[in-house]
């Protein structure tokens, strides 16, 4: 990102990015990394793409930098499957305790898993943000998560190995 659209997307996302609650994320595993990484990585692509697209970037990029702002302490009742549907609606009680939402911000935040979960993206820039979170987490997936994983299953290896000498 150039440096002048760096420093619009700064401005864009600093109150966000300044709040306490928010920087919790980063002690939040997501995808291999913390979910406020996360979050980051899919604000700035949908910055670049909402942009691209004449889409309204301001609003599409906070939204995206909030659609999971939740803590794992919030879903514990949860399985892994419940929690692909559950988390929409914690980012979004998150996020209007602490910002303003227009109600694009919010079908965006709470529609971002369609279509594993029924609610539907109402805007564009909310299937925006719905096919951004896809690419991105595909990415991180193969990218941290896979190498985390394939590391320990090494590590085991490896000691397995060498103890048996």
């Amino acid at each position: 990102m150039s440096f002048s659209k760096n420093q619009e997307f700064q401005e864009i996302v600093k109150d966000i990015l300044d709040n306490k609650e928010f920087q919790m994320l980063n002690s939040e595993l997501h995808h291999g990394i913390s979910r406020y990484g996360h979050s980051l990585r899919v604000a700035k692509s949908t910055y670049k793409f909402a942009k691209r697209f004449h889409l309204n970037y301001v609003d599409a990029t906070r939204a995206a930098l909030l659609h999971d702002f939740f803590f794992d302490d919030q879903l514990a009742l949860y399985n892994n499957a419940q929690t692909w549907c559950k988390h929409p609606i914690y980012a979004l009680e998150n996020s209007v305790k602490y910002f303003s939402l227009n109600e694009m911000q919010k079908n965006a935040i709470v529609s971002h898993m369609f279509p594993s979960c029924k609610v539907l993206p109402k805007y564009r820039e909310s299937w925006l943000i719905t096919c951004v979170d896809k690419g991105v987490s595909f990415y991180e997936m193969y990218r941290f998560k896979a190498s985390l994983v394939l590391g320990v299953w090494a590590m085991f290896v490896f000691n397995m190995i060498t103890l048996q000498k």
